[in-house]
């Protein structure tokens, strides 16, 4: 069975930096697609950013040039470095990874971005 569990979010000032890892345990295959979400209060859930197999990434328009999905070689981590943050990046942020077994994801992280 694959677990994710995300680390490295909480509080930070507009212009701050974080960087969300979301570590990768049990036995995977195939991997398709690594991601980021994100909800913010009363919002629905979006893609942020992707990284596929071939370590082709995209990104949401309203964090390009800003956020940056990475994976380790060992596909055991994923990150997302989060520069210029804004208070409209608050949300609670999930990694997901679509695989031969399934769809997996995490419980979630919160970011709050505020003076």
């Amino acid at each position: 069975q694959v677990q994710l569990a995300e680390s490295g979010g909480g509080l930070v000032q507009p212009g701050g930096s974080l960087r969300l890892s979301c570590g990768v345990s049990g036995s995977v295959f195939n991997i398709n697609y690594m991601r980021w979400y994100r909800q913010a209060p009363g919002k629905q859930r979006e893609l942020v950013a992707l990284i596929n197999h071939t370590g082709s990434t995209n990104y949401a328009d309203a964090v390009k040039g800003r956020f940056t999905i990475s994976v380790d070689d060992a596909k055991t981590t994923i990150y997302l470095q989060m520069n210029e943050l804004k208070p409209e990046d608050t949300a609670v942020y999930q990694c997901n990874m679509l695989h031969e077994n399934g769809n997996s994801w995490g419980k979630g992280i919160q970011v709050t971005v505020s003076s």
